[in-house]
């Protein structure tokens, strides 16, 4: 089943001109001509990246999934596919509401009705991994069901095999295939869809964050009924509000459209600098607005947590942004050890700059925090920096935040909103206030930690030599397999040539 499958998924990609990128290798080449028999390869006269998003909406729910989650990879990706990827959307038929019910009735162990008082059967929302359903408790709670899709955790494992499969072809064919580490890439989401298939786990994000924001009349986050979740169920207060995108519908109700996007960058500067935890997946289609004018946040399947060490990187950036020390920031990076050792500090500082310096010639509300950050991933892609999962979910959403205010209010000034609170921040973070803090964290752990620093160094050492001469032998075996891959990759594409002029009838 397998290979029929990953058979369907190159015809699908030479069936939208995808040879371009699948034959790009020197060596490979001069495959090109053959495949050009191929008789329904169309569309070619589209872009390449609009021709990847209709062979991932072709391919199905989980690949729609997958490109969703590589645009906003903006570090890795060209700005023309992160762009056209984002147009993909989430929306699948909802399954029957009998196998919905089915799950219910199987994890609570008795009927429905013996459960809910009331249970509106047909879906209000359905996405690739579960539906959601009203319903009423026998106290008269109004409770929103969210429903695991049944026997999806086997298609989805499916289907990241096949993923890791392509990952490993594209980055031996492909010139850009390593630089983009697909494979990594597919790692992260199948990560993320596990996630995503526990909603004990979305439940314990909702929980949290609403802990965060009880008492806030910035954002209302609906309570959990744990007595009623499992892995496959999650049910939590029904919410009433309007979309946040119904612009027109907000005024209709009073709503002061400037003061809401004001309020949503408030929010989610609080989520990141005061708790260090925000939701992830702040699009509109998961932002409600109250008749009080209180957010209301809706899904929790992703959310994002930073470090210590991630708010020092922040601040030595966003500081040296401000003060225009670009070698601030170049320093940073690598005494975060997220470039390599033997980097040019005054090339990398040479190319922020380059960078940077044209955006203070625009007005301060003009400029974006998310493009910033976008930029100097960019630029730290060419010093193979490697950029933690963590701040390109902050930088994805930071970007959403961006768009949604700008979208309600043009002249929304971002720095304005945001100085109170990255003052703050960086007030403890940096400078004396911050060491005093960092001290009084620490102090009692030095006492453990002083013997053994001299046992720690030793180790140290000795495992630098031996990483030496691990990496010379990986690089030894990688130069003997190189040429046997190669052959092993033209053999699979010349079967798949065959399987496309054969059963093209039977798969598409």
């Amino acid at each position: 089943m397998l290979i029929f499958r990953f058979l369907k998924i190159i015809l699908i990609g030479f069936r939208f001109g995808l040879d371009d990128i699948l034959l790009s290798h020197p060596r490979l080449r001069l495959l090109r001509p053959v495949f050009t028999l191929i008789p329904f390869r169309a569309r070619l006269k589209l872009p390449r990246a609009v021709r990847l998003r209709l062979a991932l909406e072709k391919l199905g729910p989980i690949f729609i999934k997958f490109g969703q989650m590589l645009s906003t990879r903006r570090d890795l990706l060209a700005q023309d596919f992160a762009d056209e990827l984002a147009k993909l959307q989430d929306q699948v038929p909802p399954f029957p509401s009998d196998l919905a019910i089915t799950t219910l009735e199987s994890v609570y162990e008795k009927p429905i009705d013996q459960v809910f008082s009331k249970f509106q059967k047909e879906p209000i929302a359905s996405a690739s991994v579960a539906q959601v359903h009203f319903a009423t408790l026998y106290d008269g709670t109004k409770v929103a069901v969210k429903v695991l899709r049944p026997d999806i955790a086997p298609v989805i494992s499916h289907d990241i095999a096949l993923m890791e499969t392509g990952a490993w072809l594209l980055e031996a064919i492909w010139p850009d295939g390593k630089r983009l580490k697909l494979r990594q890439v597919v790692v992260e989401f199948a990560r993320h869809l596990a996630d995503e298939l526990d909603l004990i786990r979305e439940a314990s994000n909702c929980s949290q964050l609403r802990r965060n924001f009880l008492d806030s009349s910035l954002l209302f986050v609906p309570e959990v009924y744990w007595d009623y979740c499992h892995s496959e169920v999650m049910v939590m207060e029904r919410v009433q509000g309007i979309p946040i995108s119904h612009v027109d519908i907000l005024r209709k109700h009073s709503i002061d459209i400037p003061q809401l996007a004001r309020v949503g960058v408030e929010i989610f500067f609080t989520q990141v600098f005061r708790d260090g935890y925000f939701h992830a997946d702040m699009h509109p289609g998961n932002i409600f607005v109250g008749l009080d004018g209180r957010y209301i946040a809706i899904d929790f399947g992703i959310m994002g947590t930073l470090s210590d060490e991630d708010k020092n990187y922040l601040a030595q950036n966003f500081l040296g942004f401000f003060r225009r020390d670009y070698r601030r920031i170049a320093q940073a990076h690598v005494e975060a050890g997220w470039a390599p050792r033997n980097t040019r500090v005054n090339d990398f500082e040479a190319s922020i700059r380059a960078v940077c310096e044209p955006i203070f010639d625009k007005p301060l509300k003009e400029i974006s925090f998310g493009r910033v950050l976008l930029r100097l991933f960019q630029v730290s892609r060419q010093f193979n920096v490697e950029i933690q999962p963590q701040l390109v979910l902050l930088q994805k959403t930071l970007l959403n935040i961006e768009g949604l205010g700008r979208d309600l209010d043009p002249d929304l000034d971002l720095w304005k909103t945001a100085k109170p609170f990255l003052e703050s921040w960086m007030s403890e973070q940096v400078g004396w206030r911050g060491l005093e803090s960092h001290i009084q964290k620490e102090a009692p752990n030095w006492a453990k930690m002083l013997p053994e620093i001299p046992r720690l160094i030793h180790y140290q050492l000795g495992r630098e030599r031996a990483q030496i001469m691990e990496d010379r032998l990986t690089e030894l075996v990688a130069q003997e397999k190189k040429q046997s891959r190669l052959l092993a990759l033209v053999a699979v594409l010349l079967a798949a040539l065959l399987a496309t002029l054969v059963f093209t009838q039977f798969y598409l």
